[in-house]
């Protein structure tokens, strides 16, 4: 039982992580449940109770910051809530047509779609597809990284 619940755990986390790329996969709360298992498997000895919490207290900010860090990079560059709803449409579109990469593309030519439906220039369009495209990176990334240190710790304390 032990050894299938590590195994469980480790594809949990990998799972996560490929989670923080594909929008279908909630990432860092799968990884996070990767702590859980190992913890159970091993009597919740491997992590701390405040590690626990801290760690899902983390994973709570990033499940946030997801939602709010496209959204304010899309408004930083001048975004208008057309162009919000295209990157919305095209990250969908993206994610069916050129998996996982057509997410970022399509979300940044969502965004240009949704701003010339509202007539806005061409450069403000490409500035507004910019910044859909800025606030999805950096998200990815803060993913990414709490997915990593979450597979870290998650090999450390399973050898």
């Amino acid at each position: 039982m032990t050894i299938t619940l590590l195994i469980l755990g480790l594809l949990l986390a990998l799972v996560g992580l490929i989670g923080c790329i594909l929008p279908v996969i909630p990432g860092p709360p799968i990884s996070f449940l990767s702590l859980i298992v190992l913890s159970y498997a091993r009597h919740w000895e491997p992590f701390s109770t405040t590690f626990l919490v801290v760690m899902g207290v983390i994973t709570a900010v990033v499940v946030v910051l997801d939602y709010i860090i496209p959204a304010g990079g899309a408004r930083r560059y001048g975004a208008s809530k057309a162009g919000v709803a295209g990157s919305v449409i095209g990250t969908v579109v993206g994610f069916f047509f050129v998996p996982p990469f057509g997410i970022f593309v399509g979300a940044f030519l969502g965004a240009i779609a949704g701003e010339l439906v509202i007539r806005k220039g061409g450069k403000d369009a490409l500035r507004a597809g910019w910044g859909v495209f800025v606030g999805f990176a950096v998200s990815t990334g803060i993913k990414m990284a709490f997915a990593c240190v979450v597979l870290f710790f998650y090999i450390a304390e399973l050898f």
